[in-house]
């Protein structure tokens, strides 16, 4: 039960650390706002993490409008 319950753990620390490096990797590093792949796992992400991913690429793109996810109520702002 011990050996079942350890590689539970180490699959879910796994997926949280590719999940996460990749939803990095759109908000920080990604060449375009509206990757679908980013646009999708920033969706999933808990709403202060989405903030922060939204205002680091308001920063990296500002002339653009927002993706899905990161658009105020008329959908051409950013949050």
């Amino acid at each position: 039960m011990q050996k079942i319950i350890q590689v539970v753990f180490v699959v879910l620390i796994a997926a949280a650390v590719m999940f996460g490096g990749r939803w990095y990797m759109y908000v920080a590093q990604g060449s375009s706002p509206y990757d679908e792949v980013g646009i999708a796992l920033n969706g999933y992400a808990p709403g202060p993490m989405r903030a922060w991913g939204c205002h680091k690429m308001q920063a990296r793109f500002p002339g653009q409008l927002p993706p899905y996810g990161c658009g105020g109520p008329d959908g051409r702002s950013w949050l």
